[in-house]
């Protein structure tokens, strides 16, 4: 069965002075997309995940807040989530990967390590979605920790559901994050098994073909985490079952996808945090490599310069795609 996404919009900048008579049965749906849109360059194509509203949403009137500040893009109070299409002008490839931006989960650094990550895959041939993720906000969801995960889900499966459209393999269709996009990508790359909440597809699978974890929250164990990523998932005062279930190196199987991952020393979120999930992928015989810097700090993505040798973590990457036959 294919999904097919019931409003996809072409966005150009001709297209954004234009009038268009779109029917759709919640307005402010079509508001925040276009809003949001504006941030990112022409050519793309925004595809809401739910079209008739996302589920578990309290029906609270609020407008999508974006903010730029020290030239980045903050976004929260995300009612409408959705994916953004960047398509190469010269496609090498045909795989494609979806990213999470980072945030602590409660917001999206969505241009740098959304926008721009988008970007650098365009320029190597290779089809890229930036996903803009519903954080777990008590105040707009019920049962809020699930959301994340259920976009991240039901972006797998729109995607995979309609490869041959955007003209990918359903089967070479990663995942990448950032900080706790880090963390959320780990999460689908490791709780696959389940599809959570009120939307699934049998016929679909919501399992990565591969895995990209840059300096990610990975353990919610209490040595390890960072605190603030942890709290705004989970609460104040989450039970140890709820720090077991979202540790993820605790869930690693032969069946975890392939994974490439990057941490510093010196970053608030500890190294261990991808230490441990190597180990567990190595356990599991799951292909992983890793690339621990001395320095770098956090959130440096591609933008951050005067960083040392971290700098260079792209181009690690990028062999490792070569290495995998996904990228040329």
């Amino acid at each position: 069965m294919e999904l097919q996404p019931f409003l996809v919009l072409t966005l150009t900048m001709k297209q954004q002075r234009k009038t268009y008579g779109i029917k759709m049965k919640n307005f402010f749906c079509l508001l925040t997309l276009v809003t949001l849109s504006a941030n990112i360059s022409a050519q793309d194509e925004a595809i809401l995940l739910y079209p008739n509203g996302a589920p578990g949403f309290k029906a609270v009137q609020i407008q999508e807040d974006s903010k730029t500040t020290d030239g980045i893009t903050r976004v929260k109070d995300i009612t409408q989530p959705a994916l953004y299409l960047f398509k190469p002008k010269e496609k090498t490839s045909d795989a494609a990967v979806i990213i999470c931006p980072g945030g602590g989960y409660t917001i999206l650094a969505i241009d740098h390590e959304g926008y721009d990550i988008a970007k650098w895959f365009n320029e190597r041939g290779i089809t890229a979605f930036v996903l803009k993720y519903r954080l777990p906000q008590q105040n707009l969801f019920n049962n809020s920790e699930i959301r994340p995960l259920q976009d991240a889900q039901q972006a797998i499966r729109i995607v995979r559901g309609s490869a041959e459209k955007y003209g990918v393999s359903p089967n070479k269709l990663g995942i990448m994050g950032f900080s706790a996009g880090g963390h959320l990508a780990s999460t689908l790359s490791t709780h696959f098994q389940i599809q959570v909440g009120e939307i699934t597809n049998s016929t679909i699978s919501v399992r990565p073909d591969f895995s990209l974890l840059i300096y990610p929250v990975i353990s919610f164990s209490d040595s390890i985490t960072h605190a603030g990523t942890r709290k705004n998932l989970l609460g104040a005062n989450p039970s140890a079952e709820k720090i077991e279930l979202y540790s993820n190196e605790n869930h690693v199987s032969k069946e975890t996808p392939p994974t490439f991952l990057i941490s510093t020393t010196d970053d608030g979120v500890p190294a261990e945090n991808s230490i441990l999930y190597f180990l567990a992928c190595k356990k599991n015989s799951v292909p992983v490599e890793m690339h621990i810097y001395e320095k770098g700090g956090h959130g440096y993505a591609l933008k951050k310069k005067e960083r040392g040798p971290v700098e260079t973590w792209a181009d690690r990457m990028e062999d490792w795609l070569k290495e995998r036959k996904l990228m040329k």
